[in-house]
């Protein structure tokens, strides 16, 4: 009989690593960079073609509330720096996280319609889609924009319902956070640049 002198290997199975990224904040990040990419190419051609005219605005055509946008704009910086605060809060106290959050969507929702205001403002001074290059830009870059808050708003309020209930997962949090600043941080570049 043949003894077999081969040498018996044991393959002890290690524990799955967690990722280092979640799934659901590295396809936002993705998502985020491709938006990314599509303001700028937006912002360039606005800035390209303001830059081409010799009067800007346009004749006949309104100066964009710079000031009174200032403040909108702080209301949205305001949002992002209490969603700060709520995942600080969510990492001691999930259920004391609520509060904050609601303050980050009532920020969020308050730039909303004070922009909201400023476009039929507008639109009463005969600003609209056909009516300049200004207002091309203006209705295309900024509505993209109000279409992005919304979307996250809604990102915010699902995390709140799920936060309520007890079932929003960190990963989950993340995930809406990388969508809100994404939203909050390219706001002060295309207010600069289509602004002034």
């Amino acid at each position: 009989m043949a003894i077999s002198r081969t040498p018996h290997i044991q393959v002890v199975a290690e524990a799955p690593r967690p990722p280092l990224v979640p799934s659901g904040v590295m396809g936002m990040l993705i998502f985020v960079f491709t938006e990314l990419m599509l303001f700028g190419g937006f912002l360039s051609a606005f800035t390209i073609i303001r830059s081409a005219s010799v009067v800007w605005p346009p004749p006949g055509q309104p100066r964009l509330p710079f000031e009174a946008t200032a403040f909108n704009t702080g209301l949205l910086l305001a949002s992002g720096a209490v969603l700060v605060w709520t995942r600080r809060v969510f990492a001691r106290d999930r259920a004391a996280a609520r509060w904050p959050l609601l303050g980050a969507l009532g920020l969020a929702s308050g730039f909303v319609v004070l922009q909201g205001r400023e476009w039929i403002a507008l639109l009463a001074q005969g600003l609209t889609l056909r009516s300049s290059p200004l207002g091309s830009f203006f209705f295309l870059v900024i509505g993209l924009h109000a279409l992005h808050v919304l979307i996250a708003i809604g990102l915010l309020a699902r995390a709140w319902r799920r936060l309520r209930r007890g079932w929003l997962a960190s990963s989950q949090l993340a995930t809406a956070e990388v969508f809100w600043y994404f939203v909050v941080g390219i706001w002060p570049l295309i207010y600069l640049v289509v602004y002034q």
